[in-house]
């Protein structure tokens, strides 16, 4: 079963996981770390610009999860465009270190395996953040989704084409494709911190966590997982049978362990 851990709001598990993430590269100085967009991983990366401060971070790279097919990288919503914005630039990484998966339509058709096989000559990822949709899906693998799955290009369902609308001007701009992370992929990283807030995500935790391993409930991937991390605020972990368990073993947790 992977670690649950329950904070009080979603700074909190912002500065919990970049304490982590920070001492990761105390370690390491090259560190590999896996690269959500979204507005679930934005506490994380706003708390790791003070906690991180000071550090030599020219070293670090990082693997984005997935990037739309056909959206100019320039744009300022495909996910080249946004790991820049939010992590490359407040951090002060180094840009040719950061991959994101090649969207291009040209030669589209090789670029997951492509990617893979950069992670693999990386040595692979070390910390991978993650978010969890309301239906169970990480990165864009949706219901259904097998989880030996490698980095592949998906169709887009309706609807989260809808729910990434805000982000455009219209639906129609939203592209119908995306290449993303299979869940193959994403248990070969050393370490899974899957991170949510709120109600609306309470019960897919609650399947991810506590329900039985199903390639229609994506998220439950993460139970086979040797060292995965789920970081929720208390209305995400609303639903969770087990609530009072994880708060008794976080809150007698050696302190050396970390997450």
């Amino acid at each position: 079963m992977a670690e649950v851990v329950i904070v009080e709001n979603s700074q909190a598990a912002g500065e919990l996981v970049a304490a982590e993430i920070a001492r990761l590269i105390a370690r390491r100085s090259d560190a590999v770390l896996g690269l959500a967009t979204g507005s679930t991983p934005l506490p994380v990366y706003a708390a790791l610009r003070e906690q991180l401060a000071g550090t030599d971070v020219s070293r670090v790279r990082g693997f984005a999860l997935d990037e739309y097919v056909g959206l100019d990288p320039a744009h300022p919503e495909s996910y080249r465009s946004v790991i820049t914005r939010e992590v490359v630039e407040p951090l002060g990484l180094t840009p040719s270190l950061v991959h994101v998966p090649d969207g291009a339509e040209a030669g589209i058709e090789h670029a997951g395996a492509e990617y893979d096989a950069r992670i693999h000559a990386a040595g692979g990822v070390d910390l991978q953040l993650l978010g969890i949709g309301t239906d169970g899906h990480i990165g864009f693998n949706e219901p259904g989704s097998s989880f030996a799955s490698r980095t592949r290009v998906k169709t887009l369902t309706e609807q989260t084409r809808e729910d990434n609308a805000r982000f455009f001007d219209s639906l129609e701009q939203v592209p119908r494709h995306c290449i993303t992370q299979g869940l193959g992929t994403i248990l070969e990283a050393r370490h899974l911190v899957l991170l949510a807030y709120g109600e609306g995500k309470a019960q897919a935790i609650a399947d991810a966590v506590e329900g039985p391993l199903s390639a229609f409930m994506p998220a439950s991937a993460i139970q086979l997982h040797p060292h995965a991390t789920v970081v929720v605020d208390e209305a995400a972990a609303s639903k969770l049978k087990l609530a009072g368990y994880y708060r008794y073993t976080f809150a007698n947790k050696p302190a050396w362990q970390g997450i």
